[in-house]
């Protein structure tokens, strides 16, 4: 994306990246992904952020643009992971009388990632509340730890209304991913911050304060119109609310018969009026996905074969990640099968207990090697206790 001016004194410098295949090594993001960067003009420049350092010529090329024979005063460091900070020591080493802005935990990580020797006179300690004078612009800084590092801050811009969110209200995708915003942005926040909710939560009550014109992430699109919307989604997503009613039907299957189970149960509730009914092959199927939908419906029903007398692996590191993602207020069912001593069941209740607020359905279906007709039947009671 060229060099745009989101205001008449701050120019996006960020870059797309489409030849990215996974985000942090585990996501697909087969539209991609931006790394968002800014810049803030006025008697003092500001630098917001740097970005990868697979971006890193493009993002050099847009930064020499925007500044011409300027040179900036400060780098903002918003946070540290590498996406955005990838750049940081090319940057100070560019400009040495630039001064780097974080917090007390911002600088021991610069220390970590690079060998930079910044003195003190280079370094710009915030803390929460804090203030920054640019001239007619003034920064404001507020802590957010653990959303999703725990020297992460974002960046409240007085005379514009602007909040520069950091990884908050980001997304998967390259800017030019012509996509609804919401799935994609749902799927990257259950799946990179999901664990913290309640952070989330405490963010979104110091944003509550401010006068929020526009919301400049570190991914994804900056966000103008319909504010609402947004903070809607992430007090939603953040409670561990459900967003809508509907089912997630997460099977793993060895031979077919597990998924053949699964697949009639989803023909069941359709046929009993469920709405939403969504399956997942976790053998095939994108698992940040399948986790994503987890958490947008009310409902999650696990089918899964016996293995080595546990559950099919597949379903295992299912259930892992919703456990590490703090998965609750759900309703869950169980379909279970084993041709001689069934056991996914039992693991895959050993794995949901412990989770809060989880209503389990009864009866849970066992099914020997193949669905019979009598497990037909016990299919049907199982969807009118899931949709009681």
């Amino acid at each position: 994306m060229k060099n745009t001016y989101i205001s008449d004194s701050i120019v996006y410098v960020g870059v797309d990246d489409r030849t990215i295949d996974l985000f942090e090594s585990q996501y697909h993001v087969p539209n991609g992904v931006s790394y968002n960067s800014y810049i803030i003009f006025d008697e003092k420049i500001a630098v917001m952020d740097t970005v990868d350092a697979r971006g890193t010529e493009s993002w050099l090329k847009n930064v020499k643009e925007a500044l011409g024979d300027k040179t900036p005063d400060y780098l903002v460091v918003q946070h540290m992971e590498p996406d955005h900070a990838g750049n940081l020591k090319i940057l100070a080493d560019m400009f040495p009388d630039m001064k780097l802005v974080g917090n007390k935990k911002t600088f021991p990580m610069i220390r970590q990632f690079f060998e930079l020797d910044l003195p003190e006179e280079r370094i710009v300690t915030v803390g929460e509340g804090d203030t920054l004078s640019l001239g007619k612009h003034v920064l404001q800084f507020f802590m957010a730890p653990m959303v999703h590092w725990p020297e992460v801050m974002v960046t409240y811009e007085q005379s514009e209304k602007i909040l520069f969110a950091a990884d908050g209200f980001g997304k998967f995708g390259a800017l030019d991913a012509e996509e609804e915003w919401t799935d994609e942005a749902r799927r990257y926040f259950i799946n990179i911050v999901g664990k913290y909710g309640a952070q989330v939560q405490a963010l979104l009550k110091k944003a509550a304060t401010l006068d929020i014109q526009m919301i400049c992430p570190l991914h994804g699109p900056i966000l103008r119109e319909d504010l609402g919307f947004y903070i809607g989604k992430y007090l939603t997503w953040s409670s561990y609310e459900p967003e809508e009613e509907g089912v997630v039907i997460a099977y793993a299957s060895i031979h077919g018969n597990t998924a053949k189970a699964a697949k009639q149960f989803a023909a069941i509730l359709e046929e009993k009026g469920a709405e939403n009914v969504t399956l997942f092959d976790l053998s095939r199927d994108d698992m940040a996905e399948a986790i994503a939908y987890a958490y947008r419906y009310d409902k999650l029903v696990l089918a899964a074969a016996s293995y080595d007398g546990g559950v099919f692996p597949c379903m295992e590191d299912f259930l892992n990640h919703l456990r590490a993602k703090n998965f609750q207020k759900r309703k869950v069912a169980y379909i279970q099968n084993g041709s001689w001593a069934p056991s996914a069941g039992k693991v895959m209740k050993s794995l949901i207990e412990p989770l809060k607020n989880i209503r389990e359905v009864e009866p849970m279906v066992t099914i020997k090697s193949a669905l019979k007709p009598e497990n037909v039947s016990e299919l049907e009671a199982l969807a009118d206790a899931l949709l009681a």
